[in-house]
């Protein structure tokens, strides 16, 4: 699937990813390739991008919340701010 992790200051992943671990405010949830179209609120926490598999290497990113679209196989991430951890 395809994936954009968005700030205010511009893009901070683009590029393709086997699945994303993300916090949601009401509890952590994962969206994996061909995910259900869906729209939910971000929360302050950790975001994990695995990008081949699940065993694969994992990139984590520290967020302080925001919004994620899924739709057609491209994930978008619009934070407030995330730094690389």
């Amino acid at each position: 699937m395809k994936l954009d992790i968005l700030t205010p200051e511009g893009s901070i992943f683009s590029g393709e990813a086997y699945g994303v671990q993300m916090p949601g405010v009401t509890g952590s949830f994962e969206v994996l390739n061909r995910h259900a179209p869906m729209i939910a609120a971000l929360g302050e926490g950790k975001l994990k991008v695995l990008q081949s598999s699940l065993t694969g290497p994992a990139t984590f990113y520290t967020i302080q919340g925001g919004f994620v679209e899924v739709l057609n196989n491209n994930v978008t991430v619009l934070v407030e701010d995330a730094k690389k951890v």
